[in-house]
């Protein structure tokens, strides 16, 4: 028998039989819905050899494949600047000097109560940005916003003991903040910083609206064609595995890089301390030196 947990009994036969019983009603749920799903697809025509043809033709594929590029392309700048963004910001919010702390405040709160359609229709409309720039500014600014919010609270998260045993131990600010606080820090704040990096991944599809030819903008080019009959479901059967492969190899990826950290020595600890030579509490050998002792 499985030992038992410290939260709640093991479940006994009648127990089991009653959650067998509610697996097999949900799993049957679950298959109504789907087939219910799927037969009014079927039933309206949406895997119809009409909808579904415009993507054997080589023009359509060069078109979403394009689409997707622009799509990496905007993420990549974005999430490049919105981590410098947050860098420089969280740093600035953690200044000693309250002229610093108080505009880096002003400026993260600000970008992330402003709706981030609003900045980017701003950008390209009054500002007069091409649309690939238009729609990084935007993310950048609201993105990076959030982002120093989650360094800032990631920093103030290690227990306060770590710094001051850094400073007495004669160590600058700005070598307490690399080697002793954002190294405690990361594993703490690599989840938001992934989820954060997730949202601005599918945030890049408010480019179509400004006419930027994203994945996305790609899809509805090939949607609202008349010639395929309006083929609006396929598309997003098309693109939306797209875009949850994409999520997923990002999460896959920080996962990855949180169990690397995990077996970092620096992250660790630093490596095992050698033995001294002396056992603790016994006093040298006549005729030998105590240790440190010169």
């Amino acid at each position: 028998m499985a030992a038992a947990s410290a939260l709640y009994d093991i479940p006994g036969p009648k127990t089991r039989g009653r959650h067998r019983l509610y697996s097999l009603l949900a799993l049957v749920g679950i298959a109504g819905l789907l087939s219910w799903v799927g037969y009014e697809l079927v039933d309206t025509g949406q895997f119809s050899y009409t909808k579904w043809n415009p993507f054997q033709y080589k023009g359509i594929q060069r078109l979403l494949w394009h689409g997707l590029l622009n799509t990496l392309k905007a993420f990549g700048l974005a999430a490049a600047f919105a981590l410098a963004f947050g860098v420089l910001f969280a740093a600035g919010r953690l200044s000693e000097h309250r002229p610093v702390r108080r505009f880096s405040t002003l400026v993260v709160e600000f970008f992330r109560a402003m709706p981030l359609l609003v900045m980017i229709f701003f950008i390209f409309v009054a500002m007069k940005v091409q649309p690939l720039w238009a729609l990084v500014a935007g993310l950048t600014l609201y993105n990076g916003s959030v982002l120093a919010e989650v360094f800032r609270a990631g920093i103030l998260a290690v227990p306060r003991g770590q710094r001051e045993a850094a400073y007495a131990l004669g160590m600058r600010k700005t070598q307490v903040m690399r080697h002793v606080l954002v190294p405690q820090a990361n594993r703490a704040m690599l989840p938001s910083i992934i989820s954060q990096l997730v949202v601005a991944l599918k945030d890049t599809s408010l480019g179509f609206l400004i006419t930027y030819e994203e994945f996305l903008h790609a899809g509805k080019l090939i949607a609202t064609n008349l010639d395929y009959d309006l083929p609006f479901i396929p598309v997003v059967m098309v693109i939306a595995p797209v875009y949850i492969g994409m999520c997923l190899l990002l999460s896959w990826s920080a996962y990855a890089v949180e169990r690397r950290g995990r077996r970092s020595v620096r992250l660790r600890g630093g490596p095992a301390v050698a033995p001294a030579g002396v056992p603790m509490g016994s006093p040298p050998e006549v005729g030998e030196h105590p240790v440190g002792q010169v």
